[in-house]
């Protein structure tokens, strides 16, 4: 009954088409819960700043005028790690511990090319990205409506990653790698999505969670080769940070000053605020924000297919991370996990019916016993 019941989105019917009639209402029950607890987003500040905090901003080097200053200093001939810590003592940054300092891969490759060369790129990216989850998530929808709707959907996740005023962040060419490597991988062909994920890591060490998650999954599947090359990337990257930490240890001294830590355990309001910041949902209201964010996660839970689990657990993993460590400063870690969050509200409205089937199906199997 289930699958022939119809569609009205997808091709073919949820991963919540399978539920008993129990475990539907537990997750109807879940959804709730988890709808009730977005509304912690309304305790969260505003993480685009208010008159103070933009004045305190406009008196300290921003980020991204942080990372122009130590290019300039490359292509004037200065080495990454003497352009990089001359330039965050100048604006008031901690450098120690040494993942302070991002690694150097990104503005090493700023420095080599022009400005628009750089731009081209990141657009090309980006551009790349976006075909390629259109590709993935397109047929397994219906018809045009829809397609048109995941489109929509994309633009608005992908909005801060067509910005060329932020092609020096690295959380912008991270995130994007991250997006393409997962849309990239399928089963029996995953070393273009290992590649990807490796040099995701050598740009922000933070898509290190991305590689755990996909190694995890390979295991868990079986597939030890695609485990193995998980595996192996996540071996050279911390060889590169070793590397960079000894690095960083050349260039730095005890009167440098000292992160304030990422312990700060803002909790999940603020993942879902620092995601809706990252993405076109910043014009919402916050809890408008925060709920469609809950439903894109029970999309991507629901869609039956490999890469529908693999981007839901991704989501909660950094959910998790943000949550516990990032502090209201560090939003932008979302950016990481921005590019294709939403497109999983195109799987919300068969989820929703598959779900409201089974919690109300009443049907009974009746045993009868013939005797001969």
């Amino acid at each position: 009954m289930t699958g022939r019941a119809r569609r009205l989105w997808t091709l073919q019917p949820s991963r919540f088409a399978a539920l008993s009639r129990g475990r539907a209402r537990l997750a109807w029950l879940a959804l709730l819960l988890l709808v009730l607890a977005s509304l912690t987003a309304l305790a969260v500040p505003s993480l685009t700043g208010d008159g103070e905090t933009t004045q305190a901003t406009a008196d300290r080097m921003t980020d991204v005028g942080l990372y122009e200053r130590v290019v300039a200093a490359m292509k004037g001939g200065d080495t990454y790690y003497v352009a990089a810590s001359d330039a965050m003592r100048a604006g008031a940054y901690p450098l120690r511990p040494f993942f302070t300092m991002r690694l150097p891969a990104l503005a090493a490759l700023e420095a080599l090319i022009p400005g628009w060369a750089s731009i081209a790129l990141l657009l090309a990216l980006a551009a790349l990205t976006a075909f390629a989850w259109a590709s993935r998530v397109g047929v397994a929808l219906t018809g045009l409506f829809p397609r048109a709707v995941m489109m929509l959907l994309l633009a608005v996740s992908m909005l801060a990653f067509f910005q060329p005023g932020l092609v020096l962040f690295h959380e912008i060419w991270a995130g994007l790698l991250v997006a393409l490597s997962l849309a990239l991988r399928r089963p029996g062909r995953a070393l273009e999505a290992i590649a990807l994920g490796l040099a995701a890591m050598l740009i922000r060490e933070t898509a290190a969670l991305y590689a755990i998650v996909m190694l995890v999954f390979a295991w868990g599947e079986g597939r030890r080769r695609e485990a193995l090359g998980w595996g192996t990337a996540l071996l050279l990257f911390a060889g590169v940070l070793a590397l960079h930490a000894h690095a960083v240890a050349g260039v730095t001294g005890p009167l440098d000053a000292t992160s304030p830590g990422w312990s700060a355990f803002n909790g999940p309001g603020f993942f879902l605020r620092a995601l809706a910041t990252s993405t076109a949902l910043q014009t919402l209201p916050v809890v408008v924000g925060a709920v469609l964010i809950v439903l894109a996660l029970l999309g991507w839970a629901s869609w039956d297919e490999p890469l529908g689990l693999r981007m839901f657990a991704l989501l909660i993993a950094y959910g998790v991370v943000i949550s516990i460590f990032a502090r209201l400063d560090n939003f932008y870690w979302a950016l990481m996990i921005a590019p294709a969050a939403l497109v999983g509200l195109v799987f919300v409205p068969d989820a929703l019916a598959d779900l409201w089937r089974r919690a109300l199906d009443r049907r009974r199997i009746t045993v009868t016993t013939v005797t001969p």
